[in-house]
């Protein structure tokens, strides 16, 4: 828990007879933000503000630490009361303009940046940022201003064909058969290519893709998944474009089949740079045996993250600008959540912003699109559990903070027992809460090669009672994570 932050620091100042200073405090927050470690300097920080409350830095320092951890509701707060505070001070409004760009508000971040230009004109990273807003606000009017209506919209899908693409002679590596049909050794051989940084040929990644398409748009919202006697089920979280630790998790636990079968809970991609390689792993299972093998959509298989996080880039820079197209409409396809022996709830983010909501009802959501910026389809994608009852404002700005009394109606009305979540970083792979009716499970261990934490599933057996391994990063080839971003607006 961040808590666990506050005996590192403080502490031996007060044995000392030292007071506390808003500068030392600071310092303590600093160097556990250079560690990585963004959740426990938010906390650090917010002990520094408690002793000054309005210091301009410090608000600004927590919202860096928001932007990292993704709380863009929480950056864009703090970085407005630094602004309030203090308004010369420029990291501000760089601050905030990084969270409304990450949310998608250009207008509000094109504000900020403009700001920033005017107060130091010469400032070579504002401009740089000012105009990279100023292009999305530009492409993003144009592409609204072009839009088909709905019924006139080309799927990518209906413009391949598979049989007219040729695989080149001297590809070495496994081949299709003639009827396409993905199998265990085109999977073995694909995951050994990738292990040694080779791409599979471009027609293969297009039949995998089209095969997904056929498997997965048929599905409800909502799955239902059974679970028989003396059979099992893994779910895990949040992997990342973290290849090698996608294939630790089948060094350890089995590769997917129907004895062996996953639920994968959305973000595959995006942050890691092997995020091609994960999410083609994912699909070959899926189109070899659809039972193998679940996958459910996370906030991270929408176009505006994987443009931003680097997934749109890395598809573009191993194969094409088509591929990575076919991705973005595949994506649309994936389920929001699923339910696993009529007694677990499973989805991305969480829960929802009113009371009431069905199983029924989320089973009939219209999916096949990008997420709106609210109602249930968003808050599955983008909710957290909060320690406080009832609902509140996210982080995130987007979604909501729920609380335990809001799970536990969700359950009682529906006739579950637990929700299994995933969507954030824990330091064990897993954390049980509201008074274990709510999971969360990330299985990205060492996040962004700079987190420090395990990664974890869970396995459940027919009486459905979670099982929990956590286990460490594996060393991986030199590439670093948002190798492939489009813009570098969160992270300096």
């Amino acid at each position: 828990a961040p808590t666990a932050a506050f005996p590192a620091f403080g502490r031996s100042d007060r044995s000392a007879g030292m007071a506390e200073t808003p500068e030392s405090l600071k310092a303590a927050a600093n160097a556990l933000f250079k560690e990585g470690k963004y959740a426990k300097a938010v906390v650090a920080y917010s002990r520094a503000l408690e002793v000054s409350p309005d210091n301009a830095i410090l608000l600004s320092n927590r919202a860096f630490a928001h932007l990292r951890l993704e709380n863009y509701g929480s950056a864009i707060e703090d970085a407005s009361n630094a602004i309030q505070s203090d308004p010369e001070y420029i990291k501000a409004y760089y601050r905030r303009g990084a969270a409304q760009y990450a949310l998608g508000h250009l207008a509000e971040a094109l504000k900020d940046f403009k700001t920033v230009c005017r107060m130091h004109p010469q400032d070579r990273d504002g401009r740089m940022k000012l105009k990279e807003c100023e292009n999305a606000l530009r492409k993003k009017r144009f592409e609204e201003a072009i839009a088909a209506p709905e019924e006139e919209i080309v799927k990518v899908s209906s413009t391949v064909d598979t049989s007219e693409m040729v695989v080149d002679s001297a590809y070495d590596g496994a081949r299709l058969a003639e009827d396409g049909k993905v199998t265990k050794p085109f999977i073995e051989d694909m995951i050994a290519r990738f292990k040694e940084q080779k791409t599979i040929a471009s027609k293969y990644a297009f039949e995998i893709l089209m095969q997904a398409k056929d498997a997965l748009e048929p599905l409800p919202s909502v799955v239902d998944l059974a679970v028989a006697e003396g059979a099992h089920f893994t779910v895990c979280g949040d992997v990342h474009g973290q290849f090698f630790d996608l294939c630790n998790i089948f060094d350890l636990n089995g590769a997917p089949s129907a004895e062996n079968p996953y639920l994968f809970n959305g973000d595959f991609v995006d942050r890691g740079s092997f995020s091609v390689e994960v999410i083609l792993t994912l699909l070959a299972y899926k189109v070899m045996d659809p039972t193998s093998i679940n996958l459910t959509r996370g906030n991270h298989e929408t176009a505006a993250m994987n443009k931003m996080y680097g997934f749109d880039g890395e598809v573009r820079a191993k194969y094409s600008a088509k591929l990575a197209d076919l991705f973005q409409e595949i994506f649309q396809y994936l389920p929001l959540g699923a339910v696993l022996g009529e007694k677990v709830f499973i989805t991305h983010g969480g829960l929802f912003s009113r009371d009431g909501v069905t199983l029924d009802e989320l089973r009939k959501i219209d999916r096949v699109r990008e997420p709106p910026e609210s109602g249930p389809m968003c808050e599955m994608l983008w909710s957290d559990p909060g320690p406080m009852p009832g609902r509140h404002p996210s982080k995130r700005g987007v979604g909501v903070a729920f609380g335990a009394d809001v799970t536990k109606r969700f359950l009682k009305d529906n006739d579950l027992e637990l929700v299994v979540r995933s969507h954030e970083v824990k330091d064990e792979g897993f954390e049980v809460d509201h008074d274990g009716c709510l999971i969360t499970v990330f299985s990205a261990p060492n996040y962004c090669d700079q987190m420090g934490n395990k990664g974890a599933f869970i396995r459940f057996e027919s009486d459905m009672v979670p099982h929990f391994t956590s286990f460490e990063a594996v060393p991986h080839p030199p590439s670093r994570p948002m190798q492939y971003a489009s813009n570098s607006f969160m992270f300096q």
